[in-house]
């Protein structure tokens, strides 16, 4: 079942979306009522979402190339994710997606999408520091196989 195409983005969608229940299960039971608690646990969740996005793009990036993870496996995941959050998250903490009207709703995506975009471009950013990336892994030893071919000896 892992094989299957629909596999990664689906667990990382599942895996976003469980994130935001867990915070949301946090701020229900102990910090009903005090907006500083929970506007403080809104914001470590986003950073979770982050730093999640960051450590899946690190290892997804020294596997394949950027055309095969980028956009079929992370965009549809984080996007995934990010609808789950939106639409149906605000059931678990007892409110409704559009109780505090529109502005807050779009609030809460443009903070998902720039906490998930940030970090996709930490996750490969160190990737790339670190020569970790499937293009720098492909040169590295593109370069080995060029040094370890004997020169021609060209006669004149």
């Amino acid at each position: 079942m892992r094989q299957q195409r629909w596999f990664a983005p689906a667990a990382l969608a599942i895996g976003l979306f469980a994130i935001n229940v867990v915070a949301r299960l946090i701020i229900r039971l102990f910090f009903d009522g005090n907006d500083s608690a929970e506007n403080t646990a809104s914001v470590i969740m986003f950073a979770l979402i982050g730093l999640t996005l960051a450590v899946w793009t690190f290892v997804a990036c020294q596997r394949k190339r950027p055309s095969e993870w980028l956009l079929p496996d992370l965009v549809f995941g984080a996007l995934g994710g990010l609808l789950l959050t939106v639409l149906i998250g605000p059931f678990i903490s007892g409110g409704q997606p559009f109780k505090s009207g529109a502005g807050d709703f779009f609030f809460q995506v443009w903070l998902y999408a720039g906490f998930a975009i940030g970090g996709t471009l930490l996750g490969y950013w160190v990737a790339m520091l670190f020569g970790r990336d499937f293009r720098s892994r492909s040169l590295k030893a593109y370069s080995e196989t060029r040094a370890a071919k004997p020169r021609k000896v060209v006669r004149r």
